[in-house]
């Protein structure tokens, strides 16, 4: 990640600073089994608590890696699944009024399990099936908080309103 400051031209011509963080692009995956889907607990720093959320990530180094392999890479080193399907559900712009940083959203289906092979960084993290029902009553409990995880949801929702 990067931090800058841009000098920006406001419409009135005055000028001002800007702060952009920069991050690479990721992928956000939504693991489905039946009726469960597939999340990971892990430390958030910098909210100094642990938080479940669907496995997502970024290529390690910046690497210029295409959506769907880093998805496929995503989901295995954190949860040891593998997916016979991967579907675009859309994207998402993280904090678009701070952050260059996009991420790409996939439905993984025809899972097979295995071990993670997590980086480092990873060592504390925790992998769970949750049935959805469970998983939807953490959202409203408020147990379940990642912006992109609630996000990635509506679009798997959206996706099966109107394929229904």
């Amino acid at each position: 990640m990067t931090v800058r400051e841009d000098t920006v031209e406001r419409p009135d011509g005055s000028t001002g600073i800007y702060g952009v963080v920069d991050k690479p692009d990721y992928a956000l995956i939504i693991a489905v089994d039946n009726d469960r889907v597939a999340l990971v607990e892990q430390y958030r720093y910098p909210l100094g608590a642990r938080r479940w959320e669907f496995p997502q990530g970024t290529a390690p180094g910046r690497a210029e890696v295409e959506p769907a392999e880093l998805a496929a890479q995503e989901l295995r080193e954190e949860t040891g699944l593998t997916a016979g399907s991967y579907v675009v559900l859309g994207s998402l712009d993280i904090a678009a009024g701070m952050s260059s940083q996009r991420g790409w959203v996939f439905l993984a289906t025809d899972i097979t399990e295995g071990e993670p092979d997590r980086e480092h960084e990873e060592q504390d993290m925790h992998f769970e099936w949750f049935e959805r029902s469970r998983f939807e009553e953490m959202i409203r409990t408020g147990e379940i908080t990642d912006a992109q995880s609630l996000a990635a949801y509506a679009q798997l929702l959206l996706r099966e309103r109107f394929e229904s």
